[in-house]
């Protein structure tokens, strides 16, 4: 069969097979790229600072859409409610969050109770022993609105430590009306505009918002499947047809082979008869004449 593909014929074909291949597998490629194109963004007001109030209220169901906003609300820390939620990482090195509760002025009631708190998320330590109570007073915060984490449940979390920083477990903990979310601080403000004094130990935290995914065109990914395999069909075309070609010299060949059997034996001669074999003895011995 090497022989037949080896005919002009067939490496030609061959070569217009591979260059028929590489344009379908371009295509398919093609297609794969504008499966995962970016779609026009939503417009988003993340970086807007807008009031918690407006954004969320205690007690509700956390929307989506609230995730990763940027908030401003005023009140106060209650340094009884802190807590330090442990494997965080910053800048490659793991260490602790300080959350601590932050009764926001003029939240409302939920469930009858005033004083509703949000956990606020004030920085990062190296090392427990460098938590500090927050500043006093009355403070304006403005900061990254998060929905809470889902909780887990940890056999070895020291005395005043929680494994994720969920609003849940810490309304257990605390005791106290809270919001659904929590906020990542990035600024302290006293009345008079003055940033808080900053507390030794406690590196501002490094929270962004998260990248808006881009969708999937599942069609687009089929057409590029569908590519490849038209690129894989027109080589086994191609094989198909010098098989075909191989298939029919052979039967040729074999054709041939048998008319020149058949002929070669009705050319055969005939045998000559034994001499005398003409006059044979009959029955009772005796020649006839």
């Amino acid at each position: 069969m090497l022989r037949t593909a080896l005919k002009p014929q067939w490496i030609a074909a061959l070569v217009g097979a591979l260059v028929v291949s590489w344009v379908f597998v371009l295509l398919s490629q093609w297609q794969f790229s504008r499966s995962v194109s970016e779609a026009p963004p939503a417009p988003r007001t993340i970086e807007d600072v807008k009031p918690l109030s407006g954004v969320l209220r205690p007690g509700e169901v956390f929307p989506a859409p609230a995730a990763d906003q940027m908030v401003t609300l005023r009140g106060a820390y209650d340094a009884r409610r802190q807590v330090l939620v442990r494997d965080r990482l910053q800048n490659g090195q793991k260490g602790w969050w300080v959350v601590t509760a932050f009764t926001v002025d003029g939240a409302p009631a939920v469930g009858g109770e005033h004083g509703a708190v949000i956990p606020v998320a004030r920085g990062w330590i190296a090392s427990p022993q460098d938590a500090a109570p927050p500043p006093p007073g009355p403070l304006t915060l403005t900061g990254r609105l998060e929905p809470s984490e889902a909780p887990q449940a940890a056999q070895d979390v020291a005395a005043g430590q929680i494994a994720t920083l969920s609003v849940a477990q810490l309304i257990n903990i605390w005791d106290v009306p809270s919001y659904t979310g929590f906020v990542g601080v990035t600024k302290e403000a006293t009345p008079s505009g003055a940033g808080a004094a900053a507390t030794p130990g406690l590196e501002p935290l490094s929270i962004t918002a998260q990248p808006v995914e881009q969708p999937v065109n599942w069609l687009n990914i089929f057409y590029a499947v569908e590519w490849v395999v038209f690129a894989g069909f027109s080589i086994f075309l191609w094989w198909r047809l010098v098989r075909d070609d191989y298939e029919r010299t052979q039967d040729a060949l074999a054709d041939a082979a048998a008319a020149e059997a058949a002929a070669g034996g009705a050319a055969a001669p005939v045998e000559k008869p034994t001499p005398g074999a003409e006059k044979a003895p009959s029955e009772t011995g005796g020649n006839r004449d």
